[in-house]
């Protein structure tokens, strides 16, 4: 039991289905993942928590791994705090760990990396079951050349050709770590993984590695684009729906994103 008095610090890993969200950020007058959730822990605590994610997921995109931490008084088992709030929220989120974090812990400004992975379903018919899930191309794709590209995006780069006119950042560099085309089956998923993104820079990624695929922009022109530091010189930005946050990666000064499990834990150590 915890000391009803004192404050907790706790890292959550939250699972959601974007579709019907306006992205994970609270904002007015629409449904946002932070919001339901703040909402939830207000009934539940009867104040006004704020929750910190690790990842601004946009409107539509998905979550399997998402890290947000939060600090509030409670005195129950934590895993009746994982179990309330996915009651009080809508059935397309989950909280799938909880587990108490050194006190100052920021599940956004910890994070040395996120891992996002894309799922294009590549065949003639579509599929009703993972529509809100996966970008349907009926083509076939060239995923040899499209693995030829995204090799060349790999290290430290001037990713302006990548990013979304209003991204505030003000520096364009980013280091991505991996950038992989694997095929899983009827679906190509494109993986990248970074210590932080552009904003739109996955799913700019993935539009021209598309591009690629479809012979409309040779694997070679990658390098091209990069140098142009221009987004027009880049495919078109994806569609939100196939794009889903797998996993938050911390170092050892601060603990570890709570792992994917089927329920919550009050474990304390990694």
């Amino acid at each position: 039991m915890h000391d009803p008095g004192s404050r907790t610090w706790l890292a959550l890993n939250v699972e959601y289905d974007g579709s019907e969200f306006h992205g994970w950020q609270i904002q007015p007058d629409v449904r946002t993942v932070q919001g339901e959730m703040e909402a939830a822990l207000e009934r539940m605590v009867h104040e006004r928590i704020r929750i910190q994610g690790a990842g601004r997921t946009d409107a539509g995109v998905h979550a399997l791994g998402q890290v947000a931490s939060l600090n509030l008084r409670w005195d129950r088992d934590l895993r009746d705090l994982a179990r309330g709030i996915d009651a009080l929220t809508g059935p397309d989120v989950s909280v799938t760990a909880v587990r108490p974090v050194e006190p100052g812990f920021c599940a956004r400004h910890c994070a040395t990396g996120k891992l996002y992975r894309y799922r294009i379903l590549s065949r003639p018919a579509p599929s009703p079951t993972r529509r809100g899930q996966v970008l349907h191309v009926r083509a076939p794709l060239d995923t040899d050349a499209m693995r030829r590209a995204a090799r060349l995006l790999v290290g430290t780069r001037d990713f302006s050709s990548f990013r979304a006119a209003d991204d505030e950042r003000e520096d364009p560099r980013v280091t991505l770590q991996r950038c992989d085309v694997v095929e899983c089956g009827d679906e190509v998923h494109v993986e990248v993984r970074a210590p932080g993104f552009l904003k739109y820079m996955v799913r700019t990624i993935v539009g021209t590695l598309l591009a690629v695929g479809r012979a409309k922009i040779p694997a070679g022109d990658v390098e091209r684009i990069v140098e142009a530091r221009d987004r027009s010189a880049a495919g078109p930005t994806a569609p939100a729906r196939g794009l889903v946050l797998v996993e938050v990666f911390y170092d050892g000064s601060r603990p570890p994103r709570p792992p994917p499990a089927a329920s919550a834990t009050t474990s304390s150590g990694p």
